[in-house]
């Protein structure tokens, strides 16, 4: 229970459906949390929040720290794929790692079957009923699936999303009906422990990365000017890059090994074929030779259709049928036919 509306919502729909409940909320960061993030799911106001939700609903509730789990396995991801050349995605690491990582663990302490959270998405058996589908949430404004396409088998088997049918309204209105103190509470949209959504300031200030110069250059090789870390960039990124040109330049690659930011114009960015790495698959065990999806390559993105053809080592090369724009590596690529998620993988540089 993030002490936000959408967990609040869930507690409620499942103790309406019969279900025993207990609330938890992960104490995911360090102590200067207090500082660092009041407002963010980890803090101190959500705790309360959270604390007193499982108190009007009679339900116990447990805080539990996760704070050196989330350091190692999000906080230092979130860095080294930084320093690498690559956006980071911390949410599906998360997701993977600690909501239906540690927290299954901790299900099984309490003799809880399942974990369910306030996600906007649906899971549902495959006809033959040997295996755990992950499918779009109904309100696809909200939907959030993209975040869940690393769980594996053994952790969809256990996940519950009661908001997977609902849309953001009926998640407010449950809350209302309950009297909940979280109905009316604004929702985050940034990374939760980034202050400001700053997340170069993060990195420094955290001391997870260091400034060092190195050169921005055009796709030719022409040196226009310096930067202070490849970390403090993203693909697509235009402003802020401290360089003078007569046209709009961008980011459109990292070179973490030369420590060097190439730039060009517009067009550059466009691709129409990449490679994902480490792809979990969650409708088959083995993926046939070659299959049509819609891929999406963020979050926000609308999804592209596209052919995928498996690769061995894990991998799938993604052959889009309209060239997408500022393709990142690091980010997530999660395939869909209609509102089935077929499974995803991470764009490699």
């Amino acid at each position: 229970m993030s002490g936000g509306v959408d967990s609040s919502a869930t507690a409620a729909l499942l103790l309406e459906q019969g279900y025993d409940v207990v609330g938890i909320t992960l104490k995911l960061w360090p102590q200067d949390c207090v500082s660092r993030a009041e407002d963010k799911c980890c803090g101190p106001q959500a705790v309360t929040d959270a604390r007193a939700v499982c108190h009007k609903l009679g339900i116990p509730y447990y805080l539990i720290d996760e704070s050196a789990e989330f350091q190692s396995k999000v906080i230092q991801y979130f860095a080294d794929e930084y320093k690498a050349g690559r956006t980071p995605n911390p949410c599906v690491m998360c997701n993977q790692n600690l909501k239906f990582g540690r927290l299954i663990e901790r299900a099984d302490q309490l003799g809880a079957q399942y974990v369910a959270t306030g996600h906007f998405a649906r899971v549902a058996k495959s006809p033959d009923g040997a295996r755990t589908l992950l499918k779009r949430g109904c309100d696809l404004r909200k939907d959030q699936s993209y975040f869940l396409f690393s769980l594996r088998q053994d952790q969809l088997a256990r996940a519950m999303f009661p908001l997977g049918e609902k849309t953001k309204s009926d998640a407010r209105a449950v809350a209302h009906g309950c009297n909940l103190k979280t109905a009316d509470k604004e929702e985050s949209m940034e990374i939760c422990f980034v202050p400001d959504n700053d997340y170069g300031k993060f990195l420094q200030q955290a001391s997870l990365v260091q400034k060092h110069r190195g050169e921005i250059v055009n796709l030719q090789g022409q040196v226009l000017g310096e930067h202070e870390g490849i970390e403090f960039f993203t693909i697509g990124q235009r402003k802020g890059l401290g360089i003078s040109s007569s046209k709009p330049l961008y980011v459109i690659e990292l070179d973490a090994a030369r420590n060097r930011v190439l730039v060009g114009d517009d067009s550059a960015l466009l691709r129409a074929e990449f490679v994902v790495e480490r792809c979990n698959w969650i409708t088959f065990d083995l993926p046939p030779a070659t299959l049509d999806a819609t891929v999406k390559i963020r979050y926000n993105h609308p999804g592209a259709p596209a052919t995928l053809t498996p690769l061995p080592g894990g991998a799938a090369k993604v052959k889009l049928h309209v060239p997408q724009r500022a393709i990142t590596a690091g980010q997530a690529a999660v395939f869909y036919q209609d509102n089935l998620v077929l499974g995803g993988g991470w764009i490699a540089a």
